[in-house]
């Protein structure tokens, strides 16, 4: 085994890492699309 595989630093899931991921990117994007739609409306 190799000295990488014998002291991790983390022993977290990686899926919950990567949900989490997705949840904030996704949030963000919805979040800069609310803002231009808001925009769009007010400003026509």
């Amino acid at each position: 085994m190799n000295q990488f595989e014998e002291s991790v630093q983390s022993k977290r899931n990686d899926a919950v890492d990567s949900a989490v991921g997705f949840i904030a990117s996704f949030g963000f994007f919805t979040t800069l699309f609310i803002i231009a739609t808001v925009i769009h409306y007010f400003g026509s």
